[in-house]
């Protein structure tokens, strides 16, 4: 066992200061098992004793504030909700008071008029006069033994934590106790010399060190920079891994011609011109899928970009030399429609194209069973059906997987199984994925973007409007089914209150039938609580225009398809999050015909809400909203990160470190370019880092 093994590894009870019950609270509270976890636990600021303002020179602009000063009073005032302590300090220059809600009976242990005080906090006025509520406070120790200023670590901490006497001071205190044991051989150097000298970081050894308890604030900031990078290039250089080993070593099917099926319906049958986007990714496809190895290649194209004509070309190509496709997607209505627009445009080609769900009828499941097996089916469109066991192909060679990320990673697995060899992947997606986000939740995959719409398709307009313009919304509705077109009117759908939403959902459809009077108009209403018959005839009778208007959840925001709907309402719009809105607007706008989006709100409007309705009436482009949406709300919530943690980085942040992140994936490429195995002498020292690191970190797990 090596000395990084022993030191970092020992469990954090036998830390001077820690001892079992305390131990038992940090693994609870904070996750902090060993010395390392303690290590890998950063402060989230430092406060510099040296930067201390007088409180005569406090003005209104300041945000936060640092002010020493002797403790010359305090009281506790009020009663139950009203109980406030109230204390006051002074300095030379003037007096300041200090304010507490809660943790009244903690903090009044802490406080001794006549002390001197550090007080730290977001500065506010009562009365014209300077003010702090809930102040980081503690007594005033300006200088350390060799009398250097000291950056104090501040740590996160939790209150069940603070009140056990572990707030982010005692925990600076265990950390300062860990640091003097460690040894540079105990935090080993992984990044290779040139890479070090060209960035002119310090070692990672001394990073550990400055990232806690710098000398000052650029030792400090040189120190994150090294640690975020040093994240963010293993993570590249794992995903790159991944992908190279399998450009070089797996075996996959060979495409090798492009024969009569393809040429034939590209030439004749085609029902638009394609446009470059779509060209360039069917040019990656068959370069792709005639090298030898198996292609995993992941298509994200804007909403209406064309994705199912370029995968019905691949499956073309597939069948040109002989081997099978299947499309697998996530809801029976989707794999409904796509059966349906695939048999539509092959309908003159001799190639048979079946649909296997849930919900298909014994016989004729058995039959299509058999008809796999026998290599008589060519092309199979399916849910999650496709993956179960009594499903064999005679010769798969193409899988693809529509709106991937409602698929889990093992669903997708149990495809590599279904060809003799693993078949080529093709995991499309219509939710624009921010760029960053692909090169590390998606960067073991290679990738492919669709930015273009077909011609003759105009940009959908997008409006903000309150309550208050609830009738001319309706007059103008009626002019365009008066035109022959159609409109939908959405309504959000929040699992928790699914009773609430069920509500609002009829209220909205008798509001919207008192609008629109039978048998002027005719409505069609589809949410998830409706039997799948009930829901399919409803969408039906919608898409072939017997009924004018369609009242619904967000059921429909993936994948329904009627060219005829020109208009969308879409009520309480500011409970959508910013994707949500722009695939539900991406179900208008499918014609050659002008059309609309109208988000209807309330007058109340949060800033995020409001910045969010900004940006879709302002643009169309779905990569720039996805980039919008990730700076909003962070990489945690967005819909599709793969697997929970594999954004995860302790420093690193995807959304703020942009520029590291495209730094780290240059240094991997070249990398990796020229040194794939990492068995060079000067990357030695990496590899052994990943294997060391093996299957401890998220990022080993992916893919």
């Amino acid at each position: 066992m090596s000395n990084t093994a022993s030191i970092l590894s020992s469990p954090i009870e036998y830390l001077k200061g820690v001892g079992p019950l305390r131990a038992d609270l940090l693994k609870k509270e904070l996750g902090i098992f060993t010395f390392n976890d303690l290590l890998e636990h950063f402060p989230y600021r430092h406060l510099d004793k040296t930067k201390i303002t007088p409180i005569g020179q406090i003005t209104m602009h300041m945000e936060y504030v640092q002010v020493a000063g002797r403790l010359i009073d305090f009281e506790v005032v009020g009663e139950r909700k009203g109980k406030r302590l109230i204390a006051h300090i002074r300095d030379s220059s003037g007096t300041m008071e200090l304010t507490w809600f809660q943790g009244i009976s903690w903090v009044q242990k802490m406080l001794a008029i006549g002390e001197e005080f550090l007080v730290f906090g977001k500065l506010g006025f009562f009365m014209g006069k300077p003010q702090i509520v809930h102040p980081e406070l503690e007594v005033r120790t300006a200088y350390n033994a060799d009398g250097k200023s000291l950056l104090e670590p501040i740590y996160p901490a939790t209150e069940k934590l603070k009140v056990r006497g572990l707030n982010g001071r005692n925990i600076a205190k265990l950390t300062a106790a860990l640091l003097p044991q460690l040894h540079p051989n105990d935090l080993p150097e992984n990044l290779p010399a040139h890479i070090l000298n060209k960035l002119k970081f310090p070692s990672r050894y001394h990073a550990y060190f400055s990232i806690h308890f710098p000398a000052d604030q650029e030792q400090y900031e040189a120190a994150l920079r090294r640690l975020k990078f040093e994240e963010l290039f293993i993570a590249q250089l794992r995903m790159g891994m991944i992908k190279s080993n399998r450009h070089r070593f797996s075996k996959g099917v060979v495409f090798d011609k492009v024969g009569d099926l393809f040429n034939n319906f590209y030439n004749h049958h085609l029902p638009f011109q394609l446009t470059g986007a779509q060209k360039r990714v069917l040019k990656e496809i068959r370069q792709d899928t005639a090298r030898g190895h198996q292609m995993n290649r992941l298509l994200q194209g804007d909403v209406g970009s064309g994705k199912t004509i370029v995968a019905l070309l691949s499956m073309l190509l597939a069948a040109d030399n002989g081997y099978q496709s299947c499309l697998m997607a996530p809801t029976e209505i989707l794999a409904q429609q796509h059966f349906n627009s695939l048999s539509n445009l092959l309908r003159e080609m001799p190639l048979t194209v079946k649909l296997l769900t849930g919900s298909t009828k014994k016989k004729e499941r058995e039959k299509i069973l058999d008809d796999l097996q026998s290599g008589n089916i060519q092309l199979i469109v399916g849910t999650h059906a496709l993956i179960e066991d009594p499903v064999q192909f005679q010769n798969l060679g193409l899988a693809i997987v529509d709106e991937q990320h409602r698929f889990g990673v093992a669903q997708r697995a149990e495809l590599q199984t279904k060809g003799k060899l693993p078949p080529h992947v093709l995991v499309m997606t219509a939710t624009p994925i921010p760029r960053t986000m692909a090169m590390t939740a998606y960067g073991d995959l290679d990738y492919s973007v669709m930015d273009e719409l077909p011609p003759g398709r105009k940009p959908v307009t997008t409006v903000h409007r309150n309550e208050t313009a609830r009738p001319s919304i309706m007059d103008f509705v009626r002019k365009e089914i008066a035109k022959g077109r159609q409109a939908y009117f959405i309504y959000p759908l929040i699992e928790e209150s699914s009773k609430m939403d069920f509500e609002n959902l009829m209220k909205g459809y008798e509001e919207v039938k008192a609008f629109f009077p039978e048998p002027q108009f005719y409505i069609s209403m589809v949410h998830g609580k409706q039997k799948p018959d009930v829901k399919d005839t409803n969408m039906m009778r919608f898409k072939t225009n017997d009924t004018q208007i369609m009242v619904a959840t967000t059921v429909i925001e993936v994948g329904v398809d009627v060219p005829n709907a020109s208009v969308m309402v879409m009520e309480s719009a500011e409970r959508f999050g910013l994707s949500q809105l722009h695939q539900l607007r991406g179900r208008v706008g499918r014609g050659s015909e002008q059309s609309f989006c109208i988000l209807l709100t309330g007058n109340k409007l949060t800033n995020d809400a409001r910045e969010r309705l900004k940006i879709m009436c302002a643009t169309n482009d779905g990569f720039l909203i996805a980039e919008k949406d990730l700076d909003l709300r962070g990489p945690g919530d967005i819909e599709g990160t793969r697997q929970s943690g594999t954004l995860n980085f302790k420093l690193a942040s995807i959304v703020q470190d942009k520029e590291i992140l495209e730094q780290a994936k240059i240094f991997s490429d070249e990398l990796l370019q020229n040194d794939p195995d990492l068995s060079s002498a000067e990357n030695l020292l990496l590899k052994s880092y990943l294997l060391l690191k093996k299957g401890k970190t998220e990022w080993s797990k992916v893919a």
